[in-house]
């Protein structure tokens, strides 16, 4: 199963990104690919940090064409949204001592393991900086 990271989320919302077209792309190939594909909760949220936020690039998003993109993935594109389980935060912090998680890295730590506990095998994301977790494949389809 594919997990989409944040950043690939919205370079396909903002129409002026330069990796809009490729992003978008992207997401097509996820929603097509049968194995499945989803977005953490968490990618959602800073998602909506970032085109919402009235310093943003390009300006901010109104809510109500963030949220009708989000809705166009949910239902045609038919991503699930990908929720922590019970204990997440011990997993999380147990894996973020384990692996010597420090600062914002924790942030992809936190996705990462979201996707994973909810069957993915691939993150794509067009961080270059993405942390690596053991069973889960990091790939930048841009």
């Amino acid at each position: 199963m594919i997990a989409i990271d944040t950043n690939l989320l919205v370079y396909a919302q903002r129409r002026h990104a330069p990796e809009h077209r490729a992003a978008r792309r992207a997401i097509e190939r996820a929603s097509a690919d049968r194995r499945g594909w989803g977005i953490p909760l968490s990618c959602i949220a800073e998602f909506w940090c970032v085109v919402t936020h009235p310093a943003s690039s390009g300006g901010p998003s109104p809510a109500k064409e963030a949220r009708a993109f989000l809705h166009e993935l949910m239902g045609n594109g038919g991503a699930n949204v990908w929720t922590p389980g019970a204990g997440f935060w011990e997993r999380l912090t147990q894996l973020a001592s384990d692996l010597k998680i420090a600062g914002a890295r924790m942030f992809d730590l936190q996705i990462a393991l979201i996707a994973l506990e909810n069957g993915a095998t691939e993150l794509w994301s067009h961080d270059r900086a993405f942390g690596v977790l053991p069973g889960l494949v990091v790939c930048d389809p841009l």
